[in-house]
């Protein structure tokens, strides 16, 4: 018996805002680790792919218009997927670390959202989906690892985020 392919894979972006020039001493154990961290992802189980400007990671690509905003924006097999790469080896060390070298933000700085097999989403969709969940908080159309919804779902799914660690950059 064949496996079918899967109709939907996830989407989710996470922007952070610099406290310094990503050519800073403040930011040279983050910008040192972009390789080895990406390179991590794109190895890891269900992943499918990232977002990458000419630097070949995505920190050079404009989110809101915003220069001291970067963005990752990457497409993952699921849910299940992307929480086991977020919450183990050296991007939970990374993640951990993460107030030593972006400012804390009240707004919603990660947003999930399916899309059909095969389509990779532009910034511009990011922007929108963010937004949105900003504005009406977990959907069908933007919502988080916490508080998410199967595809063609209305019907939310809560799962447990590691302690002290949370569902943004």
């Amino acid at each position: 018996m064949t496996e079918l392919a899967p109709a939907y894979e996830l989407a989710q972006v996470n922007i952070a805002r610099l406290k310094a020039p990503l050519d800073s001493p403040q930011l040279k154990d983050f910008v040192d680790n972009l390789d080895p961290v990406n390179a991590a992802a794109e190895a890891a189980d269900g992943f499918v792919w990232r977002l990458q400007g000419d630097s070949g990671n995505a920190t050079d690509v404009p989110f809101f218009g915003d220069d001291w905003l970067i963005v990752n924006l990457t497409v993952w097999r699921d849910t299940n997927a992307l929480t086991a790469f977020m919450y183990q080896g050296q991007h939970r060390e990374m993640l951990a670390r993460r107030r030593e070298w972006f400012e804390r933000l009240q707004e919603a700085v990660t947003a999930l959202w399916w899309v059909p097999a095969g389509h990779r989403p532009t910034v511009a969709e990011a922007e929108a989906r963010l937004l949105h969940l900003r504005t009406n908080g977990p959907t069908p159309y933007a919502f988080t690892l916490r508080t998410s919804f199967p595809p063609g779902s209305a019907v939310p799914v809560t799962r447990e985020v590691p302690e002290g660690l949370g569902c943004s950059v």
